[in-house]
């Protein structure tokens, strides 16, 4: 299909798994099926073509490039999901997270870089180039939003010193933990 249509293998897959997200969704056992065949099977084949094509010396040589692309891509995600979030009533803080999270262009992105590629619209360095930008979209959000607006019902619980009681008063302790 993916072949006579003139695009990417992986491209029919991502829309078919969209358009029966509403009918396959409610049968959780065959969702877990399908997600360990695709994450367990054809995920890496796909990855493993994608990154074959990366060179490394045409990202090094273009640091700015992949600076740039990642600016811009965050941008557009806060521009385009915070506003959404917060008038759904996320507070600041939640919906920074969510678009922090909301980032990441892995999929789609390395989908449009690969078909670029594959038809000549751009070259190894330009896909080198986006491919990291794309890497990066799911690193560097992912860790600003987990270091500085991971929401309050995801911290871990500190709990409070525990004092052992114990016959004799001198004997007492507290154990942290």
């Amino acid at each position: 299909l993916a072949t006579w249509a003139g695009s990417e293998g992986v491209l029919p897959a991502y829309l078919i798994g969209m358009a029966l997200a509403g009918s396959v969704g409610r049968d959780h056992a065959l969702i877990r099926k399908i997600r360990a065949v695709t994450i367990g099977l054809l995920t890496p084949f796909y990855f493993i073509r994608a990154g074959y094509f990366v060179s490394i010396p045409a990202v090094l040589a273009a640091p700015l490039g992949v600076a740039a692309f990642l600016a811009v891509e965050m941008a557009t995600k806060i521009v385009s999901v915070y506003p959404v979030a917060r008038r759904f009533g996320s507070p600041h803080k939640d919906a920074m997270y969510t678009t922090l999270l909301m980032a990441s262009g892995l999929t789609f992105g390395t989908i449009s870089a690969l078909f670029g590629l594959s038809n000549n619209i751009i070259d190894e360095s330009q896909y080198s180039t986006l491919v990291a930008a794309i890497i990066a979209t799911a690193i560097v959000p992912t860790m600003i939003a987990n270091s500085l607006y991971l929401p309050r019902h995801r911290r871990p619980r500190e709990t409070a010193p525990q004092r052992v009681h114990s016959a004799d008063p001198a004997k007492e302790s507290v154990l942290e933990g």
